[in-house]
């Protein structure tokens, strides 16, 4: 009977608290040196608001992430002056050559404890065959510095460019009506590999966000490019299948 009472009591004090209690209990006057632990839990208890709050810390991260990187792209645009043509006509006039790609991107702050702040990067194959990584100020167009790169894709970049009548100057002309252009780069392996090269450009516009398009290296033509995002909507723009840079 005592048994019976303490567990009770104890049960009652785990429900109103809402967590695990334990109890020892008395097997009775038979036995009085033999106690047993009985664990008393409560549904609903700490356990189960801390992984709520996990999940709704989760959901919240998450959706903080996607919002954080459109607002820094788009951050990052609206404050360039110097355009994506410019900023590759300025890598060119540092390390001669062809340019491959730029992008507009943060650079690291410095050891002093500078913030980040944004640059143009434009990379520049050399006739020696060499890379070039050059970085451009945004706002001035004067080129910050560059560094060679070791890449092994020339030969592939060369066969690409080979017979074309657009650079990625024109690329980023081409494109920059749908949009402040933020990337241009070489697509040498074609859309979804199928060998058919192509300039890759990515340009933020109000209301439409960041789209992705394919200007064709001989034509010059801009098309949708759905390789990257499925669900864009590019239904007032003409379809990629079309391109006649073969």
């Amino acid at each position: 009977m005592k048994r019976n009472i303490v567990i009770a009591a104890v049960t009652a004090a785990a429900l109103i608290g809402g967590g695990t209690a334990t109890a020892l209990a008395t097997t009775g006057d038979d036995d009085p040196g033999t106690t047993r632990q009985s664990d008393v839990r409560a549904s609903g208890g700490d356990d189960a608001d801390d992984r709520a709050g996990d999940d709704a810390d989760d959901r919240d991260d998450s959706r903080d992430d996607d919002g954080g990187d459109d607002r820094d792209d788009a951050a990052r645009a609206s404050s360039a002056k110097v355009t994506a043509a410019e900023a590759v006509a300025a890598a060119l006039r540092e390390a001669p050559g062809t340019a491959v790609s730029a992008e507009l991107d943060d650079e690291d702050g410095d050891d002093d404890g500078d913030r980040e702040r944004a640059v143009w990067e434009v990379d520049v194959l050399a006739g020696d065959g060499t890379r070039h990584s050059v970085r451009v100020d945004p706002g001035t167009g004067k080129v910050l510095g560059s560094e060679t790169d070791d890449e092994d894709d020339t030969d592939e970049v060369r066969a690409a460019l080979k017979g074309s009548s657009v650079d990625a100057v024109e690329a980023a002309k081409a494109a920059a009506a749908r949009g402040t252009v933020t990337s241009v780069e070489l697509d040498e392996d074609g859309h979804y590999g199928d060998g058919r090269a192509a300039w890759e450009v990515e340009t933020l516009s109000s209301g439409k966000g960041e789209q992705d398009w394919r200007v064709g290296l001989k034509s010059g033509e801009v098309t949708a490019d759905r390789s990257h995002h499925s669900g864009s909507d590019h239904s007032d723009d003409s379809d990629d299948s079309g391109s006649d840079d073969d």
